[in-house]
């Protein structure tokens, strides 16, 4: 029975029978763990607790990217999470130039949707993957334009009362209520809703790392 626990805890990878990573989220967003989790991953989360508002870039894609690296490197330095892969991720609405992230108040939330209705922005999300056994990371950031529609007063009033646009980068989200305010994007979808998969696959692939080798074993 032993022998069989030490397998299952082993399982990760049957083609290079190497132990499956631990992998570390450092986002409290549900989305982005939700968005992993439906790729086979199993990430741990560790909120990183960094200010968001005291990390400045010249552009919003590299605030985004500034973002995310500053995120990883802080959880990557934590003691227990020593040997562990971690993801870092920040995502920055860029309309014409300005960074916009999470609305102060519904306030600003209603603000912003009335100006960004009728027009386009590119959600920039930076990421940063950590591995600290190898005391290396591997960082981009993925970009998707966004279309959105024009909502009447009264839909913008009704979203911003659900309270979802103030716990999302840009006052909006792809797969919650203001779905339908959205005409269509150019790019990754699933970067819009936190996390590029495709780019994180490909930095893990600088790191030397198959994201294959971090799937959970299918279910039996």
């Amino acid at each position: 029975m032993a022998e069989a626990l030490l397998r299952a805890r082993r399982y990760p990878d049957r083609m290079t029978d190497q132990p499956r990573r631990r992998l570390v989220l450092a986002s409290q967003s549900p989305a982005r763990l939700n968005l992993l989790r439906q790729a086979g991953l199993a990430p741990e989360v560790i909120v990183s607790g960094v200010d968001e508002d005291a990390v400045t870039a010249p552009t919003p894609a590299e605030l985004a990217l500034a973002l995310a690296e500053a995120k990883a490197s802080v959880v990557a330095a934590k003691p227990e999470v020593q040997g562990a892969l971690v993801i870092g991720c920040d995502s920055v609405l860029d309309l014409d130039g300005e960074a916009l992230g999470k609305p102060a108040d519904a306030e600003e939330a209603t603000a912003r949707w009335k100006s960004m209705r009728g027009r386009a922005g590119t959600l920039q999300t930076g990421h940063c993957i950590y591995d600290t056994t190898a005391k290396r990371y591997a960082s981009g950031t993925a970009s998707t334009v966004v279309r959105f529609g024009d909502p009447t007063d009264a839909e913008i009033a009704a979203y911003v009362a659900s309270g979802e646009p103030l716990y999302v980068a840009g006052a909006f989200t792809l797969d919650g209520r203001s779905a339908p305010f959205i005409e269509g994007i150019d790019g990754d979808h699933g970067n819009v809703i936190g996390i590029s998969l495709p780019l994180v696959r490909r930095l893990l692939a600088e790191l030397g790392i198959g994201i294959t080798e971090l799937w959970t074993p299918p279910e039996k």
